[in-house]
């Protein structure tokens, strides 16, 4: 009897135990939650990107580039520090895995190219240049061996490193850099495939269980990519390529459920705030593609029955020992190749067992090496000294709507398409074939933020092409077609969309029309439940348009920064600006909103009342003076600065202009405009010499 009753109440303790590690992962289930964000947040991110790219690949023409994100920002996370990967490739350019894959392809306008993996290790390959090319990068990367001619990675990689980012700098197969200080990134130039590789199909074999046999069809059939970097171990080094399944990952990651995406999240902060700051020998050992990797593994190998926020910290050991067991043998098994060890020549040597002898004393202390997660520690120790406490895990409950709100915003700022003029018609037809299209929500939400955008720059395009009358009438039909753009572009977009409308006129000479828009929308923009610049009143937005649709709240409450692509005349003013711009790669002017709204005011005035042109001209200076960035983010203060100095150019107060354009050549160069400031200094001060 003595027996059962302690038997019974090391069972007690066990279920107890069971219990509060539960209970400590719903908390920190809610904490992943608040940093990598809920399901519908997630969501959000995802299907903006999938339709922008699906526009994207309709639109490229076949010896265009085609751009993908991919990394951790396609996967759906938005974590403080995080970079943004891309990759390009050229769409008339293919790899072929054999000869007879050449038939499906029409060598007249598409180069092949043949992956012979023949002599390099797993995950490795040589690309032989079968056909001609055009490419200048392609050709000056061959190089001749054995009588065929093939593409050096590392040459391509040398020619191919700034071709997006001017003064990028080599980083792996990438080209990298920031953007203002605040954003890294990494741009990647590679070949595509349309078929998958045959040292990956045992992997087929291998997904029993996960992922689901839709998802892995779809991975198989959309192919693979080769990234400019060789294996360091092997001869040929520079002239090897690393087969990249970055497409197939992130089709990975959106078939996980949100337990197991938080729990690679929890995987990236541990490695970031603890695992990194050990000691500075091993902090560059492991990466957030180990972290991946093994939560593939482990999702794979069915080492948990239930995914799910009970179990977050239980998931998070099994790969975190995982990682461990990984450490110690030396060995990382690409989750497509095993063959191919992603430790080698890094976790090798004294620096592996320095780094398993960390990683075991953080095994050795439990659940409880979380604690040194700054980002989650206060809900560990919520529950350690209040076991009772009520941990809600509902996500329906987690978030108001207004939080999805900011969240679509949010991905309306970034999602971009960058498209020549000639190519606007062929957009439209495209959003409007999707718009006919099953599409989620959040889907048609991005396609109508593209489609404003689209009608925008058309009308703009067409009306620069009337700028020389030829026949009067064609002129009036023009104007009529491009006020009717910019009014469907104002509908499908937000309040702030009517400036360019306020632009249109002004162009066109129609000035008191121009400053009746922009009367209508500075109303608009004076409500109090504004949604501008990621900052909103959350309770009388929600009063104001809560429950409505995401149009309507566009229409209503929203508003956004003024883009001005530097290919296209908006405003003659600032056509040396755009100029310089391009000189330097940059594809567009953005201009904070109420910067804007003044320099309209200002423009307009300055042809009917030179009084009231003073006046917008002493609220512009106001705000650029002494905004704190509520209006006016700092790295648009170059272009803010900038319009300053145009307007008391005008005014014919140069001291005034002059240090305004010093003051734009001090900012952080955001919009590579410095060539144009420059000349507008010289202007001035030849100006003043003359009086």
């Amino acid at each position: 009897m003595t027996i059962n009753i302690v038997q019974l109440k090391k069972e007690s303790l066990h279920q107890r135990m069971c219990e509060g590690l539960q209970h400590m992962s719903e908390s920190v289930f809610v904490a992943m939650c608040g940093i990598a964000g809920i399901s519908q947040q997630i969501t959000i991110r995802r299907e903006t990107e999938d339709v922008k790219e699906m526009v994207e690949r309709r639109l490229a023409p076949h010896d265009g580039i085609i751009g993908m994100v991919s990394g951790s920002f396609r996967e759906g996370f938005r974590l403080i520090g995080s970079d943004i990967d891309w990759m390009f490739w050229q769409s008339n350019h293919r790899v072929i895995m054999d000869m007879s894959q050449s038939e499906y392809y029409n060598t007249a306008n598409t180069t092949l190219i043949l992956s012979d993996s023949s002599e390099s290790p797993p995950g490795f390959t040589l690309l032989q240049l079968l056909t001609t090319t055009t490419d200048r990068k392609v050709q000056s990367a061959c190089f001749r061996m054995n009588n065929r001619f093939y593409i050096s990675s590392s040459m391509y990689r040398q020619l191919t490193c700034s071709a997006v980012m001017p003064n990028s700098t080599e980083h792996g197969p990438c080209g990298s850099g920031n953007i203002a200080g605040i954003l890294e990134y990494d741009t990647a130039y590679c070949f595509v495939c349309d078929f998958w590789p045959q040292s990956a199909s045992p992997w087929i074999d291998r997904c029993h269980s996960w992922p689901d046999p839709e998802v892995v069809h779809d991975i198989v059939r959309n192919g693979c990519h080769f990234v400019a970097i060789g294996h360091p171990l092997g001869p040929n080094e520079n002239l090897q390529w690393r087969i990249s399944f970055s497409l197939a990952e992130y089709k990975l990651v959106y078939s996980m459920n949100h337990s197991q995406f938080l729990i690679y999240g929890l995987l990236k902060c541990f490695l970031k705030e603890v695992i990194n700051q050990q000691s500075e020998e091993t902090n560059k050992l492991l990466c957030s593609y180990h972290m991946k990797t093994a939560v593939f593994w482990a999702i794979q190998q069915n080492t948990l029955p239930h995914w799910c926020p009970q179990n977050l910290l239980a998931g998070f050991w099994i790969c975190f020992k995982l990682l461990l067991k990984w450490v110690y043998k030396g060995i990382c098994p690409n989750f497509f190749i095993p063959q191919n060890n992603l430790f080698l020549a890094k976790v090798h040597g004294p620096t592996q067992n320095r780094l398993f002898l960390q990683l075991h004393e953080l095994y050795k202390k439990g659940i409880a090496c979380l604690l040194g997660c700054s980002s989650i520690r206060s809900y560990i120790t919520d529950i350690l000294y209040n076991p009772r406490l009520l941990i809600c895990t509902n996500e329906n409950v987690m978030r108001p709507e207004v939080d999805f709100d900011l969240e679509l915003l949010r991905q309306c700022l970034v999602v971009e398409i960058s498209i020549v003029n000639f190519q606007l018609l062929k957009a439209i037809k495209i959003v409007e074939q999707l718009v006919n299209s099953p599409l989620h929500q959040y889907q048609d939400a991005i396609l109508r933020s593209l489609s404003s955008t689209f009608f925008k720059n058309t009308a703009f395009i067409l009306n620069n092409m009337y700028t020389i009358a030829v026949v009067n009438k064609h002129v009036y039909i023009a104007n009529k077609i491009c006020c009717l753009m910019l009014k469907l572009a104002a509908r499908f977009g937000c309040i702030s969309d009517m400036l360019y409308i306020a632009m249109f006129y002004y162009k066109t000479l129609r000035y008191r029309e121009a400053l009746s828009v922009k009367e209508m929308t500075k109303v608009k923009l004076a409500q109090p439940y504004l949604m501008y610049n990621g900052c909103v009143h959350r309770e009388r937005f929600t009063e104001a348009v809560g429950g409505q649709s995401w149009s309507t709240k566009m229409r209503q409450a929203v508003a956004m920064d003024i883009k001005l692509y530097n290919d296209i005349c908006y405003i003659s003013e600032l056509i040396p600006e755009q100029q310089s711009a391009l000189q330097n790669k940059w594809p567009v002017l953005i201009i904070p909103l109420f910067v804007m709204l003044h320099f309209l005011k200002f423009l307009c005035y300055r042809h009917i009342d030179t009084t009231l042109s003073q006046a917008a001209l002493n609220e512009l200076q106001v705000l650029v003076h002494h905004d704190q960035g509520l209006y006016v983010l700092d790295i648009y203060r170059d272009i803010s600065w900038e319009i300053l100095g145009i307007c008391q150019q005008i005014t014919g107060n140069l001291q005034a202009a002059l240090y305004s354009y010093q003051q734009s050549l001090t900012q952080y160069p955001f919009h590579k405009i410095q060539t144009a400031t420059q000349r507008r200094i010289q202007d001035v001060i030849q100006s003043v010499q003359l009086q």
